[in-house]
């Protein structure tokens, strides 16, 4: 494990700043005004090639005039609690604040090194005069620094290293699985992220809106590790007003870009409704695995409990995610939550599964035999060959003498040939069509794995068309034989 340093300070003060700048990265929400910041934000940081894991908190208020303010505080104190260090951020423009000697009573009792940050101070000229009140608090040492605009960190980071664990960077990075967990507002992404850990590690609150940023959390399980994603709800854009719940959205929508694998949350309550189906056609414009979650299953009544009508209103709706996975869940309960990262674990092999070459032509050679595309401008349409370029998803290329001239029925046709005989029925697949001109060599031979399941799943169907003739063939004969004995033969 990474030593873990926890940025801790009252509201507004420059934290998540700070975090951005010492993780190079963009991670955390910025704004002007205080209270962006809720849930505890983690990401790696290095200097000095030591690493470590830094830890953005919220403002930290006794007072419960914000609605989230207890929960804030309970955070922090987790927070400093699991931290091998702690960064009090001060402000060096509004001064020291009551808020700030009390935070710092709180820290004197923790017995961790505190490193005391006086923040937004881009005036090496003034950092006398502007730190004389922070003695006030009875430290010793302070650091003036801008997150801003980077001023005075090195000085505070060479201190930090010293005093933490000493833990050489891994020269390989541990395989992990993306999930995004994702839907409208007060679905329950937070608490099916909290079940799923086992204990408090989001903000959950019966108010929408309350997760404003991408929470990245790190858990796992049967030696498998998984990256979860809390993201805020996305709602529909003309419901949203406020900038800071636009930059909300397009985190989440980033998310979805990076992620492997997309719960998509679903009120059960509710039914399906438009804006699910949105946030599905999101998911599946990113090319992302996909699961539906129907979510608060328990709240509904016995009657209503008919998951087969649930789930035909799903698959009518989200016709272009037929193939994701979809399962009723309770994340207050924990109904069939345990599921969750096995059914992930399948979808994510087949995301990342390779066809070989020889296997993949000849699937498109049996396919087009079956159903040959139509003509273009009278000239037949040919496929020379065909190769998987890419995996996560899945991404095929195939060469024909006019690429514009498949039809997107013909390619949806392919594609589903191609998920059935290659057994990739829970991912998407991406088809795409490149012209060039020669025949298609089919020296390559697929490997004996894929060529006997390849073998089983033909044979299956070639027994059973025979099966078929034999049916038609002796209902034919009745037929004939009934129309003889009766004389109309």
């Amino acid at each position: 494990m990474k030593p873990v340093v926890a940025l801790v300070g009252r509201p507004n003060v420059g934290k998540s700043t700070l975090f951005n700048r010492l993780t190079r990265s963009r991670n955390a929400l910025v704004d002007d005004f205080p209270g962006v910041t809720r849930d505890r934000h983690h990401a790696d940081a290095v200097w000095d090639d030591i690493p470590f894991t830094l830890v953005d908190t919220g403002g930290f208020l006794l007072s419960d005039d914000d609605a989230f303010a207890v929960e804030i505080r309970e955070h922090v104190e987790i927070a400093v609690e699991e931290a091998d260090a702690v960064c009090f951020v001060l402000d060096g423009r509004s001064g020291l604040s009551p808020f700030d000697q009390d935070l710092a009573d709180i820290l004197r009792r923790s017995r961790k090194p505190v490193f005391y940050l006086v923040n937004k101070i881009e005036s090496l000229r003034k950092q006398e005069e502007d730190l004389a009140e922070f003695y006030g608090l009875g430290m010793e040492k302070f650091y003036p620094v801008s997150a801003e605009h980077g001023l005075g960190l090195d000085t505070f980071l060479e201190d930090l290293v010293a005093v933490l664990p000493k833990t050489p960077l891994e020269d390989r990075e541990e395989k992990e699985i993306a999930i995004a967990v994702a839907g409208r507002p007060n679905v329950g992404k937070s608490s099916l992220i909290n079940k799923l850990f086992g204990e408090k590690r989001v903000m959950v609150s019966e108010h929408a809106g309350t997760t404003r940023d991408a929470v990245n959390l790190v858990i796992e399980k049967d030696g498998q590790r998984f990256r979860l994603i809390d993201t805020a709800g996305i709602r529909r854009k003309g419901k949203v007003h406020q900038k800071i719940e636009k930059f909300s959205i397009l985190k989440s929508l980033k998310s979805l870009d990076d992620c492997d694998v997309a719960l998509i949350l679903v009120d059960a309550s509710e039914g399906v409704t438009d804006q699910d189906i949105t946030i599905a056609g999101y998911a599946n414009d990113r090319g992302c695995g996909a699961i539906f979650l129907l979510n608060k299953w328990d709240l509904l009544k016995s009657d209503e409990k008919d998951e087969k009508r649930f789930m035909e209103d799903l698959r009518m709706k989200a016709k272009f995610l037929s193939f994701a996975p979809a399962m009723t869940i309770s994340a207050l309960t924990g109904l069939r939550t345990h599921k969750i990262f096995s059914m992930v674990k399948e979808v994510f092999e087949e995301y990342s599964y390779r066809i070989n070459t020889g296997l993949l032509n000849r699937i498109i050679e049996d396919a087009i035999f079956r159903a040959e595309p139509s003509l273009h401008k009278g000239k037949r349409l040919k496929f020379y060959y065909a190769t998987q370029v890419s995996t996560r998803p899945p991404t095929i290329v195939c060469f024909v003498n006019y690429p514009e001239a498949v039809h997107f029925s013909y390619k949806r046709y392919l594609v589903n040939q191609i998920r059935e005989m290659a057994e990739l029925e829970k991912i998407p697949i991406r088809l795409l069509f490149r012209a060039r001109t020669g025949k298609i060599d089919f020296s390559d031979k697929p490997s004996s794995r894929a060529q006997a399941r390849y073998s089983e799943k033909r044979e299956r169907k070639d027994t059973k068309r025979r099966k078929e003739r034999k049916i038609q063939s002796r209902r034919k004969k009745e037929r004939d034989q009934k129309g003889f004995q009766d004389g109309s033969v």
